[in-house]
C-alpha cells in the first residue's frame, strides 16, 4: 500500500474590510449594520444608486407583477430573473415602533435613544422597517405620518430612514391613495 502524502493546507485570513472613506466606522464586517452597495459587491447596486438620487426603489417581476421588498434579483414567487426597478411612495404611516433606550447595535451606542419601526407606504402593499427620526421617542405615535428620506453615513454609503411629519389640521388625516402599484 502506497503511503499517502499529506500536504498542509495554509489557512487564509479573511479579508479585512477596508473603510470606504474618511470617518468610516471600524465595525467588523459581520456586524456592519449597513449593506455593501457597489456594483462589484452586490447585484442590487441600482437600489443604492437610486438612494443617492433621493429615490426609494424596489423590484417588480415582469412575469407575474409581484412587488418585492426587499428588492430582489429573482422573483421569489415564480423564480423569474426579469425584474424592473420601480419607485416607491415617499410617504407612509407608522404601523408599529420601538424606542431603543439601551443595548444599541455596535457603533450606534452614542445615538441612544432612537426609534425604529414598521411603516406602511401610502398606496403600496409594502411595510418597511427603518429608523424613524424627527420626533422624540416619547412623541412618536402609531398612525403618524412619515416621509422617506435618504442619507449618507460616515463612510460614504447611503441608506434610507423615515422622518416624522408634523400634523397640520385636517390635512394630516388624509387617507393613503389606493392602487399606487
Amino acid at each position: 500500500m502506497a503511503e499517502a502524502t499529506v500536504v498542509p493546507v495554509k489557512k487564509k485570513r479573511p479579508a479585512e474590510a477596508e473603510p470606504a472613506g474618511p470617518g468610516a466606522p471600524t465595525v467588523p464586517f459581520l456586524l456592519d449594520f449597513y449593506p455593501l452597495e457597489r456594483e462589484d459587491q452586490t447585484r442590487l447596486a441600482a437600489f443604492y444608486a437610486a438612494l443617492r438620487e433621493g429615490r426609494l426603489t424596489t423590484t417588480r417581476c415582469r412575469r407575474d407583477g409581484a412587488l418585492h421588498w426587499p428588492p430582489r434579483t429573482v422573483c421569489p414567487k415564480c423564480h423569474e430573473d426579469a425584474v424592473d426597478w420601480v419607485d416607491l411612495p415617499t410617504q407612509g404611516r407608522i404601523y408599529a415602533f420601538s424606542a431603543v433606550l439601551a443595548g444599541a447595535p455596535l457603533g450606534m451606542e452614542a445615538e441612544v435613544p432612537f426609534v425604529v419601526g414598521l411603516v406602511d407606504l401610502d398606496g403600496a402593499p409594502l411595510r418597511l422597517f427603518g429608523r424613524i427620526e424627527g420626533s422624540a421617542w416619547a412623541e412618536v405615535r402609531i398612525g403618524q405620518t412619515v416621509r422617506v428620506e435618504t442619507y449618507t453615513i460616515a463612510d460614504g454609503r447611503v441608506f434610507y430612514r423615515f422622518r416624522t411629519v408634523r400634523a397640520e389640521g385636517p390635512a394630516a388625516a388624509v387617507r393613503p391613495s389606493e392602487g399606487y402599484l
